[in-house]
């Protein structure tokens, strides 16, 4: 793999010129013009108020537990072969990334994976966690991989939030068997966190930095939040359990430029410099549909399955997605990463079709 190019620190990472790397410079410019422009923006600046106004409803008090700010400009990255072609906005900037936060919780779950901590994802998590929340029979159901597919019906209250406030649709439904409906819930998923934190018994934020974030060159200036009220005690030790998303505050905070190194660690198959970090195994498990959602593999990977969520890119894209639109892109044939932040969904699959028709 001598040959293949690994970034370095943000101030050294090389680039080229957009004709140099395979685009027309005009097309390039124009694609990063549609996604800069005003119109086109998603989520208003102040986000928490935006997230109270949105959470306040008949299942949920809208009562924030995690750290919020003002989001940045719209921003973007754009890689080649690991060459950075093209940046705008502030992509120093740290901003809250939402729903990414899952895809960097199911890399723990990886490592935990590769490191024969969870030996089969189809046990069940209570089989490990013994803290209660998997104690009723159905609870005890639920297995690793039912979590990391937003399939496992957690019924239950954790952080003084009821799973149904995490209902997308504010209904609150009784749970059904798990496996057998999907629902994108941020209650279960924080409790997937608490659980992976009791397996790991360290804080995740921790692990990730030690295993993945400094091993691939990301800076130093990116954090994962958690909740006042998510701390624990782990081994004698008070810890916070950190959050799978930014629904109610928190999650992962970082910056355009580390993102853009996930998706490309991603994108590789989880090598960075000849180092297997996370074995390929898993990065072809996250990949897998998911059979009640085949746009979904493991948490936050979204697949292009039918070229349903970006018809003008291939059916081997997928990306790292969440809310404002935060979602780092990887398109294997192409080598190509895409970093972008703050441009409305409705206008994300057209910024895409005019950026790859400004591929060469």
């Amino acid at each position: 793999m001598s040959d293949v190019y690994w970034p370095s620190p943000v101030a050294d990472w090389k680039r080229l010129p957009p004709s140099e790397a395979g685009f027309d410079s005009d097309g390039l410019a124009a694609a990063i013009k549609y996604a800069e422009d005003p119109a086109n923006a998603g989520s208003p600046p102040d986000l928490g108020t935006h997230l109270v106004q949105q959470n306040t409803k008949n299942h949920d008090d809208g009562v924030l537990l995690g750290p919020t700010q003002f989001r940045g400009p719209a921003t973007g990255v754009i890689l080649r072969n690991g060459y950075l072609i093209a940046e705008w906005g502030d992509p120093h900037r740290v901003d809250m990334t939402f729903s990414i936060s899952k895809s960097f919780l199911s890399t723990c779950a990886g490592l935990a994976f590769d490191r024969g901590l969870i030996e089969d994802l189809d046990e069940p998590v209570g089989a490990k966690v013994g803290d209660g929340g998997y104690d009723s029979d159905h609870n005890g159901q639920i297995t690793w991989d039912h979590s990391l597919r937003q399939i496992s019906e957690w019924d239950g209250t954790l952080f003084d939030k009821h799973h149904s406030a995490g209902n997308p649709d504010d209904e609150r439904t009784d749970p059904v068997t798990p496996g057998t409906r999907y629902e994108y819930n941020d209650v279960r998923v924080n409790r997937f966190a608490l659980s992976l934190l009791r397996v790991w018994k360290r804080p995740l934020p921790d692990l990730l930095r030690e295993e993945i974030m400094d091993p691939i060159g990301a800076s130093d200036s990116w954090h994962w939040h958690g909740y006042a009220n998510s701390w624990v005690e782990v081994e004698g030790q008070r810890v916070q359990s950190v959050s799978g998303g930014g629904h109610w505050g928190g999650g992962m905070w970082i910056s355009a430029y580390d993102q853009a190194r996930f998706g490309l660690f991603s994108l590789r198959k989880g090598v960075w410099e000849g180092k297997q970090l996370l074995s390929p195994e898993w990065i072809r498990l996250a990949r897998t549909k998911t059979e009640l959602r085949p746009t979904y593999g493991f948490m936050n990977w979204f697949l292009n399955t039918g070229r349903e969520l970006v018809p003008s890119a291939p059916e081997s894209c997928f990306y790292h997605g969440g809310a404002g639109t935060n979602r780092i892109m990887g398109i294997p044939e192409l080598d190509l990463v895409v970093v972008s932040r703050w441009i409305d969904g409705e206008a994300y699959s057209e910024f895409v079709n005019r950026l790859l028709f400004a591929v060469d």
